[in-house]
């Protein structure tokens, strides 16, 4: 009975890789064949967030994400790319996440929220089209203000970017 399930699980396996048309790499990401290249265009800020960097932040962590953990190589333009994420950063909040007992804020949470499509070109339509991706993070407005609430939007963006990529990915 063992040496059938062995036997089993063995050309299951050997049928599934002969199979496969994706390619795996060390990061765990599979690509499929001739998906060399990703276009990731400017992400236009329409939150009113008040941070002037905010767009070059996400672009930078969503850039870092699929080239630093994937084959991919950043492409100059749509028509030179394999695939494109595009999208726009559309809500920004800091808020008051806990109150203190002299009912001042204790914690404060900056919540991003961003929508993106993803398509890559051998396909007609994008794998998705307007999806939300939101990141949060919290900290504390009385120990450092600017420098926390700056943080705080970097590890949103972090998670955003972490989400998109993943989204991408397991796409394919």
């Amino acid at each position: 009975m063992a040496l059938r399930k062995i036997l089993f699980i063995g050309i299951l396996s050997f049928a599934l890789i002969q199979s496969s048309c994706l390619r795996y790499s060390f990061t765990g990401t599979s690509i499929p064949e001739g998906i060399n290249t990703i276009y990731i265009p400017f992400f236009p800020d329409q939150s009113n967030s008040g941070l002037g960097d905010l767009s070059d932040r996400l672009n930078q962590a969503l850039i870092e994400r699929f080239v630093n953990q994937s084959r991919l190589q950043l492409a100059n333009s749509e028509q030179d790319a394999d695939a494109i994420l595009d999208g726009s950063i559309v809500g920004y909040s800091n808020r008051p996440f806990s109150i203190g007992g002299n009912e001042q804020a204790s914690q404060n949470q900056v919540r991003i929220s961003v929508r993106g499509t993803f398509e890559y070109i051998p396909e007609a339509e994008p794998l998705w089209t307007n999806k939300s991706f939101e990141g949060t993070f919290t900290f504390d407005p009385t120990d450092d203000p600017l420098n926390g609430e700056q943080t705080a939007s970097d590890e949103a963006l972090e998670q955003i970017a972490n989400n998109m990529f993943n989204d991408a990915v397991s796409s394919w």
